[in-house]
């Protein structure tokens, strides 16, 4: 149940227990001051942490996020934070999300290493202007986690400018206790 849910539910059952009570012949000001109340976090990890609104260029779709758990959130997040450092060119935070031995291949089944397909980032060869994130299904078990998802990538790639539909997966490591991109 999505958190704005709960929140009209808990109302919905304040108000009656207040109208319960005054029927009972209680103080009605007693009554309505617990219906004013607000509901109170279970716990610190119900409190959702990620705020996906700030990735400007990214779109996910095909998912409910008050369904994950804080693990597959977690992932899915740096996913979108990874993509988002696609389409910014922002090499730096990509070096922090990816390992250093990735190995990247393409559509057309070239190859290349990190810093050879950061390289051609920087040199604007691969020009990513959105990223859409479709259908992601995310499984996260201990330090190990997968993202399977349809990349929809609107990009300029060594001069093919379109957009183009890939499904993969995104295989991730947690290394001091942070997300990092990983080969199989």
């Amino acid at each position: 149940m999505k958190r704005h849910d709960r929140k009209v539910q808990f109302t919905f059952i304040m108000v009656l227990l207040a109208l319960m009570i005054t029927a009972c012949g209680k103080n009605i000001d007693t009554a309505l001051a617990t219906v004013r109340e607000e509901p109170k976090a279970e716990s610190a990890d119900e409190m959702k942490r990620y705020d996906f609104s700030a990735f400007t260029n990214i779109k996910i779709n095909g998912i409910d996020l008050d369904s994950l758990t804080d693990e597959e959130i977690s992932v899915l997040y740096v996913q979108a934070r990874y993509c988002q450092a696609m389409t910014g060119a922002d090499i730096d935070t990509m070096r922090e999300l990816v390992s250093e031995d990735m190995i990247y291949t393409h559509m057309s089944g070239m190859q290349q290493s990190r810093e050879e397909y950061f390289a051609d980032i920087s040199a604007g060869k691969l020009r990513y202007f959105t990223i859409g994130i479709d259908d992601p299904i995310i499984e996260a078990d201990g330090d190990k986690a997968q993202i399977t998802y349809t990349s929809v990538l609107n990009a300029d790639a060594y001069g093919a400018s379109g957009t183009y539909r890939i499904k993969g997966t995104h295989s991730y490591k947690k290394t001091d206790g942070a997300w990092i991109l990983v080969n199989r």
